[in-house]
């Protein structure tokens, strides 16, 4: 008789700590008190973005879960709740997301070669309502967090991740996103949409990852021509040629993020709603 396999949330916890320990040194300071491992602190916030509660909320759900406990290693003793808001408000969320969400890629790509890859944006504000809704009530646009990925478009797990607050040009993304993806993987052709529209893109992609390139160019000209040697081949033709409509694997990515996880973040400072929508799509993602 097979093994009954475990509750989904247990499986999230286990992947967490499984790929924390390869990436996290047990403590972040010799000083410390050394009373729970970084793993065992991100896998908590994992879950929370997961649950989509508060730091006291996971916790209350972990302390009357012994089997959750065992997948985190918490012997019926756990962190308090300004552990965790300390430990997300930490600088290196961002980088320590990046490398677990390369070594997912890795794996992603080798198991099924061949794919190709799309790269995107989205946001995540503090409140369901929209901008629209506030400006109308005589309010400020509200805050929100940008997050951009290059995910794969056959197994729609991504191969690199950027996360900042404010709004902010696609572009300004697209060139970390492409050297975090070079070095993991190299899809037959990399799809962008006309936010990206750039021939130094284009030459990062096709002459320095040596991956086919194919953004929805922006008319700029008058007479209808696109300068740069890339960015004149991208014609409606070209584009259809290539299999344009690909690219929406990852607006199919961004859609399960929110489905999954939500779109209205809970933190309120800078680097918490930062950690909080990388915890969210590293939450995403694990489930997958």
């Amino acid at each position: 008789m097979s093994k009954p396999k475990a509750p989904l949330i247990e499986r999230v916890a286990e992947l967490a700590m499984k790929l924390g320990q390869r990436h996290l040194a047990d403590y972040g300071a010799t000083t410390s008190r050394h009373d729970f491992t970084q793993r065992q602190l991100l896998s908590c916030l994992i879950l929370r973005a997961y649950l989509k509660t508060t730091y006291r909320g996971v916790l209350e759900i972990i302390e009357v879960s012994p089997s959750l406990q065992r997948c985190l290693g918490l012997n019926g003793k756990l962190p308090h709740y300004t552990t965790l808001q300390k430990f997300s408000a930490r600088s290196q969320v961002l980088a320590i997301a990046q490398k677990l969400v390369a070594e997912i890629g890795q794996v992603a790509a080798a198991q099924k070669p061949g794919q190709a890859a799309a790269m995107d944006a989205t946001g995540m504000a503090l409140t369901t309502a929209s901008d629209y809704f506030l400006t109308r009530k005589g309010g400020k646009v509200r805050k929100w967090v940008k997050v951009s990925v290059l995910v794969l478009c056959s197994s729609l797990l991504p191969l690199g991740l950027e996360v900042e607050l404010g709004a902010v040009n696609d572009r300004v993304h697209a060139p970390s996103l492409l050297e975090q993806a070079q070095a993991v993987a190299k899809p037959t052709r990399l799809y962008a949409d006309a936010g990206y529209d750039s021939e130094p893109l284009h030459v990062q992609c096709r002459q320095e990852w040596e991956v086919e390139s194919v953004i929805k160019p922006i008319q700029r000209r008058a007479d209808g021509k696109r300068g740069g040697k890339w960015r004149a081949l991208m014609s409606p033709e070209y584009l259809q040629a290539s299999g344009y409509g690909k690219r929406w694997a990852v607006e199919s990515f961004f859609s399960g993020l929110k489905r999954t996880t939500g779109d209205a973040l809970q933190s309120r400072r800078p680097t918490q709603m930062v950690a909080e929508a990388t915890f969210r799509l590293l939450a995403y993602v694990l489930r997958r």
